[in-house]
C-alpha cells in the first residue's frame, strides 16, 4: 500500500529528514522595520502563532487575515541533530511567496526570490554546539499590489474580483531539514529515450569528490531488477546513458511504458561510494514515456492520444494555494481520475511536487504552467524567466508532465499583438523552454496570440455545442479559427510560417455555473438552472469537440468552484454537482480525431498481445 505521507521531494529521497511544519512564532511588519531592528535575533517580537505551511490569509493558518500585510516574519526552534563529524544539515523550503530571507541562530543563511519554487541552505556551520534547540527565522516579503511579481490568480485588489482569488503569502509548502554526507547528490534528473531503449541520468554533486568515486545504479520494476550499472564519478556533474535491455523487445517496451491508463514507474536506488566507503544513498523513480506531436495529433509514446483535461485551480477555501493536508493532494488526483479525465492543466500555479508524484503514480497527464505577472517591463521579464527556469529544473523528470505553458492568455504581455518586444518575449520563452527540455511540446501563450507553439491552444467559452461545432468541426472551420477567428477578441496566431502539423486543442471551454442568486458574488461564463441542465450542457459541449475530426484534445473549465468563480464540476469542498458516473459516461465517448481502431490497437499493444 502506498502511504499518503510522501517525501516533500519525492524523486530524491533520503530517510534522514525532519518535518518542520507546524506551529511557528509569527509577526507582521507592516512598516518594514524588522531588518533594521534586528528581528532575526529577537524572540520577543513574535507575538502570535501561525501553523506552517498555511498562508496567513487562510483559516487553517490560525491567523486568517486577508488584508494587506507586505512583510511577514516567522520563527521556530528545532531539535539539534546528532550529526556525525562528516555530515551536513540542509534546511529546505518548498515555496515561500514571494521573497524570503532566512537566519539560523541569528546568522544569515539564505535568500530567495520566487513564490513557487524551492530553495535550500547548508546550515551546519550556524548550529550552536551543545544547544538542545536551534532557531530558524524567516522574513517573507510579498507586496500585494506589485503586478510585476509572477502572482498567478492571487488578487492585487483588497478583495477577490472577477476571476482572481485571495492571496497566498509567505510559507505555503513544506519546510524540512535533511542530514546529508559532505559529498552528496544535490540534484537529479531523468530523461527517457524510448527509441534508444535508454534513460539519461543527470546529477550534480554538492562538490567534486577528492578521489574518483563510483555511482551504482539499480533500476527495478517491483521485485524484478531491470538493469544495474556503475559509473565512474570524478567531477561534480554526471551525464550517463543507462541502457534498458528489457525494452529492446517491443512487447516489453509497451509493458514498461507510462500512460495514464497504465502508469508504470521504474524505481531506482543510487549509491555513491569512494575507496570502499559509502558516501550517499538515495531512492528515486522515473517513467518511460515520450510526448510529441505530428500531423495535427498529440502523440504519447509515438501513438495518437486524445487529452481530456480539466482545468485545476488547486485552491482550497481553508488553505488557499496550500493543500489542507498531504492526503488532499492525493485525493485531488483521484477525483480527477474518478470523473473520467485523463489529465489536468494546473492553472497559474506551480503545484507541490507531492501532487506531481500522485499524478505520476496514479496516472494523470499534467500541463505544467507558470504563474504569470500582469504587466510588461524588464523587471517582470527578469522575474518570470528566472523563476520559470527553476520550475523546469525542479519538475522536468516527472513523467506526468507532458506540456509546458509559460504564458496564459497574454497575461504579462497585454499588448503582444502590437508590441514586437512582447512577441520576442513569448518566442524567447518558447525557445528557452525547448533549450532546457526539448522532449516536450511547449505552448508560447495558451489561449490566443501565439507566436510559436507546438500546440495551438484556444480558449473559447461558447455556451452551446452547436457553436463549437461550427467553429471547430471541420478543417475549414479550424483554418478560419486559427487565421480569422477572434476568441476573447484576440487573434489566435500572430505570426505566419509557423505551421508544422501542430494539433489544435480547446484548452479552455465550458465554464458552466448555476445561475447566481440575487446579490450573490459570482463569476461565470454560462449559467444553467439545475444539475440536469449542467449535465446536458456539459454533454453537448464535450460531444461537439469529440465529434470533430480536427480537434486533438480539450481542457474543460473547471474542476472545482473557487471563491466567486463557481463553474466547477465539484463544489469548493469537493462535492459533485453531477454524479461521477454520468461525467465518466460523457468523457468515455470516442473521439473522431483518433479512429477507434487506433485506440484498440494501442490498447492491445499496452496489454502485450500484439
Amino acid at each position: 500500500m502506498i502511504e499518503d505521507a510522501v517525501h516533500p521531494r519525492p524523486q530524491l529521497v533520503r530517510p534522514q529528514w525532519q518535518d518542520l511544519c507546524g506551529t511557528w512564532g509569527f509577526a507582521y511588519d507592516d512598516v518594514d522595520c524588522g531588518l533594521d531592528a534586528g528581528w532575526h535575533d529577537d524572540a520577543a517580537v513574535f507575538d502570535r502563532e501561525i501553523v506552517v505551511p498555511f498562508p496567513p490569509e487562510s483559516s487553517l493558518s490560525g491567523v486568517h487575515d486577508t488584508s494587506y500585510h507586505p512583510v511577514l516574519w516567522y520563527r521556530r526552534t528545532f531539535p539539534s541533530p546528532d550529526l556525525p563529524a562528516t555530515d551536513r544539515l540542509l534546511l529546505h523550503f518548498g515555496a515561500v511567496d514571494y521573497r524570503a530571507s532566512v537566519w539560523v541562530n541569528g546568522s544569515f543563511v539564505a535568500s530567495h526570490e520566487g513564490g513557487h519554487t524551492p530553495f535550500s541552505a547548508d546550515v551546519t556551520d550556524r548550529l550552536v554546539p551543545d544547544q538542545a534547540e536551534q532557531v530558524v527565522v524567516v522574513r517573507a516579503e510579498d507586496r500585494p499590489t506589485d503586478v510585476t511579481q509572477p502572482r498567478g490568480k492571487q488578487d492585487w485588489q483588497p478583495e477577490p474580483h472577477v476571476i482572481w482569488y485571495h492571496r497566498t503569502s509567505g510559507i505555503w509548502q513544506p519546510v524540512w531539514t535533511e542530514q546529508v554526507p559532505a559529498v552528496h547528490i544535490a540534484e537529479l534528473h531523468w530523461t527517457p529515450d524510448l527509441r534508444g531503449g535508454s534513460v539519461m541520468l543527470e546529477l550534480r554533486l554538492s562538490r567534486p569528490p577528492s578521489n574518483p568515486a563510483t555511482l551504482r545504479v539499480r533500476v527495478s520494476l517491483g521485485a524484478d531488477v531491470v538493469t544495474e550499472t556503475s559509473v565512474r564519478v570524478d567531477s561534480d556533474t554526471v551525464r550517463h546513458t543507462i541502457m534498458l535491455p528489457a525494452i529492446a523487445n517491443g512487447q516489453d517496451l509497451h509493458r514498461l511504458t507510462w500512460t495514464p491508463e497504465s502508469p508504470t514507474l521504474l524505481d531506482v536506488e543510487l549509491a555513491l561510494s569512494q575507496d570502499g566507503q559509502m558516501l550517499d544513498e538515495i531512492s528515486s523513480y522515473f517513467g518511460l514515456r515520450s510526448t510529441s506531436y505530428a500531423d495535427g495529433r498529440f502523440l504519447l509514446n509515438d501513438r495518437p492520444y486524445f487529452p481530456r483535461l480539466v482545468l485545476g485551480q488547486n485552491y482550497w477555501p481553508e488553505s488557499h494555494l496550500a493543500a489542507p493536508s498531504a492526503s488532499a493532494l492525493r485525493r485531488e488526483v483521484e477525483l480527477i481520475k474518478e470523473l473520467g479525465f485523463n489529465g489536468v492543466r494546473i492553472h497559474q500555479k506551480v503545484e507541490d511536487p507531492r501532487f506531481l508524484y500522485w499524478c505520476d503514480r496514479i496516472g494523470l497527464l499534467v500541463w505544467g504552467e507558470m504563474a504569470n505577472s500582469y504587466t510588461y517591463s524588464p523587471t517582470a521579464v527578469e522575474r518570470l524567466v528566472r523563476e520559470w527556469l527553476e520550475v523546469l529544473r525542479r519538475d522536468r523528470s516527472h513523467p506526468c508532465i507532458v506540456t509546458w505553458v509559460p504564458l496564459n492568455e497574454s497575461w504579462g504581455t497585454p499588448d503582444i499583438a502590437n508590441d514586437p518586444a512582447q512577441q520576442h518575449f513569448a518566442s524567447a520563452l518558447y525557445h528557452l523552454t525547448k533549450a532546457v527540455d526539448p522532449t516536450r511540446p511547449v505552448i508560447s501563450n495558451d489561449g490566443w496570440e501565439h507566436t510559436d507553439s507546438d500546440i495551438w491552444g484556444i480558449h473559447d467559452y461558447a455556451p452551446a455545442g452547436a457553436l463549437l461545432a461550427e467553429r471547430y468541426g471541420t478543417a475549414e472551420a479550424i483554418r478560419r479559427a486559427l487565421h480569422e477567428g477572434r476568441p476573447g477578441g484576440r487573434r489566435v496566431l500572430l505570426q505566419t510560417g509557423t505551421g508544422r502539423g501542430q494539433p489544435v486543442m480547446l484548452t479552455e471551454f465550458g465554464g458552466l455555473s448555476y445561475a447566481p442568486d440575487t446579490g450573490e458574488k459570482w463569476f461565470g461564463y454560462s449559467a444553467v438552472a439545475s444539475s440536469d441542465d449542467l449535465l446536458a450542457t456539459f454533454r453537448e459541449l464535450v460531444t461537439a469537440l469529440l465529434d470533430s475530426p480536427e480537434v486533438a484534445g480539450f481542457c474543460y473549465t473547471q474542476l472545482t468552484d473557487t471563491e466567486q468563480e463557481t463553474n466547477g464540476l465539484l463544489t469548493a469542498d469537493r462535492q459533485p454537482k453531477i454524479a461521477f458516473e454520468r461525467v465518466r459516461e460523457v468523457l468515455s465517448l470516442p473521439a473522431r480525431a483518433i479512429p477507434q481502431e487506433e485506440v484498440d490497437h494501442s490498447r492491445r499493444e499496452a496489454q502485450g498481445v500484439e
